[in-house]
């Protein structure tokens, strides 16, 4: 048989991979096309998610920790002057802070800097699948000259999803208003490694790729769980990450009576739009 017999239906399933995935589902059976060819946030999870979040955990806690003590930490890097990324996992130096292992990073304040000045944090999810992600939910503790804690915040994470990389993750911010600020740990406390952060996006795919981002059904929403490593974006608050914040969703939007509830309408019985009793 000729050659051109097999490369002509091949050629015809790469083109319908190409014009979308929706148009091989009606064409072509599940079953006749190969797993390889399929984008990689189309495909099924390659495992369970659960259990990749438990091996993540199981890794932390065999882990040897180098540092408990807040000066025995290495603070040559100074503080990015835009966010940076910044990749913690199995090959990341690990802390010991009140009885919590993390993985961690160090940097030293800016002096020059007027105060009070943000700082900008994006956690990226873990995971191809939105469902079968996780992410670092960061804790900051800010100290003086002497290592000593001025302050300490777990940092409460807010879902945007931009038209790019840089403005699609999980983001927070804190300012820096304390003269007496040198020094910047950044690690995850066992509240913020046991917590989860709200997510308004379906459950069907997740890849880093704009792409696949614009596909999500942008209906329905839920948690997604925070683990013990991932990538964290941290540098001082530029104009994209303050427009990123400014618009992030951060939790369930309460439901009310809506508009019509606060105009003054005669079946509302209000005055200047508050409700009340008829005069």
């Amino acid at each position: 048989m000729s050659p051109r017999f097999f490369a002509l239906p091949l050629a015809l399933l790469a083109g319908l991979l190409l014009a979308g995935c929706h148009t091989v589902r009606k064409l072509v059976p599940a079953a006749l096309v190969p797993t390889s060819l399929v984008p990689p946030n189309l495909r099924p999870p390659a495992e369970n998610p659960v259990d990749a979040l438990k091996r993540a955990r199981q890794q932390l806690r065999q882990a040897t920790p180098c540092c408990s003590s807040f000066a025995d930490f290495s603070y040559r890097s100074l503080l990015p002057w835009q966010p940076q990324k910044f990749t913690l996992g199995n090959t990341s130096m690990v802390a010991n802070i009140g009885g919590t292992k993390s993985y961690f990073l160090a940097f030293r304040l800016p002096t020059e800097v007027e105060l009070p000045y943000q700082v900008a944090l994006k956690a990226q999810l873990n995971g191809r699948w939105l469902h079968a992600s996780y992410l670092f939910a960061p804790t900051v503790v800010v100290l003086d000259g002497g290592f000593q804690p001025l302050r300490s915040d777990d940092i409460t994470l807010c879902e945007h999803m931009g038209w790019s990389d840089d403005t699609t993750g999980a983001f927070g911010s804190f300012k820096v208003d304390n003269k007496q600020a040198r020094y910047l740990l950044v690690y995850s406390s066992a509240r913020q490694q046991s917590g989860k952060t709200y997510w308004e996006q379906s459950p069907t795919s997740f890849s880093n790729s704009t792409a696949a981002t614009l596909k999500m059904n942008s209906t329905g929403s839920f948690s997604i769980p925070h683990g013990p490593d991932g990538s964290l974006w941290i540098g001082m608050m530029n104009s994209t990450y303050k427009k990123a914040i400014d618009s992030a969703i951060c939790d369930k939007a309460h439901t009310g009576a809506g508009l019509l509830g606060d105009l003054p309408l005669p079946w509302n019985g209000t005055r200047g739009g508050k409700a009340g009793k008829s005069p």
